[in-house]
């Protein structure tokens, strides 16, 4: 009772309830683990999301990158930690759903071992080839690919986007070969300097290049262009019809964290991605905003394992 009288009083000097709970948590700053480095659109969510909630409730936010290993190493350390709402587990279509279809064990799961705050954004994917490279269009790389079979490869910086490279092999029936890299943003590198030969990534992490010459984007994996590459074509206007590749990004906390506390983290995360400050945010990278909160996100979770299983089914990946 007390607890409400004093929700109450906050509200009648125009204190918001949620700044003050989140200042009774404690000076123990909130960790936002990413697992993918720095120029990954999960990590520009993740700086997106903690500037926001440190703005909503004074209480400081800091962002960990931790890459490499299909993201298990980014899972383990949110998984060790403390369940008291301190360690949020910023996550993407790779870590929370294509991992499930491609691995046939998992040391996590990923419906059962977390609980879901948010969806944050989705992005199209972007095929993007070395500056080099002697093919101008996407039909003239599927060329290339169909006449040396086995000799092109493709960068990956996760599993999500190793998948969307065997999708795009067995819808333009080639056979390429997948070279495996921490995050998107190493991937695209590896491209600009020419140690493969096209790859997929968001178009936060594609834009900026092609942009500036070090890499050339040949599509879009989505149904319509992005705002923001409007000479881009998609790749059914580029030769490959039906081809679409989006990845994600949400914000999980162990399943083990008081739910009192996961709700309060929903309500705050769920606020901040409905903001037209958000909207306006995502629009410019040219992804969009996702607003949905909990079980919105828990069954749109379900449905993308159930897709990607059907496309490791279908192209006959091999599981890991």
């Amino acid at each position: 009772m007390g607890h409400l009288l004093a929700l109450g009083a906050m509200a009648a000097l125009g204190l918001s309830p949620l700044a003050g709970m989140a200042q009774d948590a404690g000076g123990k700053p909130i960790r936002f683990v990413v697992p993918f480095g720095p120029g990954s659109g999960t990590d520009t969510s993740a700086r997106y999301f903690a500037r926001k909630l440190q703005e909503r409730t004074g209480q400081a936010v800091v962002v960990e990158n931790k890459p490499g290993a299909n993201g298990f190493l980014a899972v383990k350390q949110v998984l060790a930690a403390p369940a008291d709402g301190h360690t949020v587990f910023i996550g993407s279509n790779s870590t929370l759903a294509v991992n499930v279809a491609l691995f046939k064990e998992l040391p996590y799961d990923p419906l059962k071992d977390f609980a879901p705050l948010t969806m944050m954004m989705r992005s199209p994917a972007m095929l993007a080839v070395k500056p080099q490279a002697p093919y101008g269009d996407l039909k003239a790389l599927i060329a290339h690919a169909r006449a040396h079979p086995g000799e092109v490869n493709f960068g990956a910086g996760s599993a999500g986007y190793q998948l969307m490279g065997e999708l795009f092999n067995d819808s333009a029936k080639v056979a390429t070969v997948h070279v495996p890299f921490k995050g998107a943003g190493e991937a695209m590198t590896a491209l600009a300097s020419g140690t493969v030969d096209y790859g997929f990534a968001e178009v936060t992490a594609v834009q900026e290049l092609a942009r500036g010459g070090r890499v050339k984007v040949l599509a879009v994996a989505s149904d319509q262009r992005v705002s923001t590459s409007p000479d881009v074509p998609t790749a059914s206007e580029a030769g490959l019809a039906g081809f679409e590749a989006y990845t994600w990004v949400g914000a999980m906390v162990n399943a083990r964290t008081p739910a009192a506390e996961t709700a309060r983290l929903a309500e705050l995360f769920t606020a901040i991605s409905r903001m037209d400050e958000t909207r306006q945010f995502y629009e410019r990278l040219g992804a969009t905003p996702m607003t949905g909160g909990p079980a919105q996100m828990h069954e749109f979770q379900k449905d993308e394992i159930a897709l990607w299983k059907r496309i490791v089914q279908q192209a006959k990946v091999p599981l890991q």
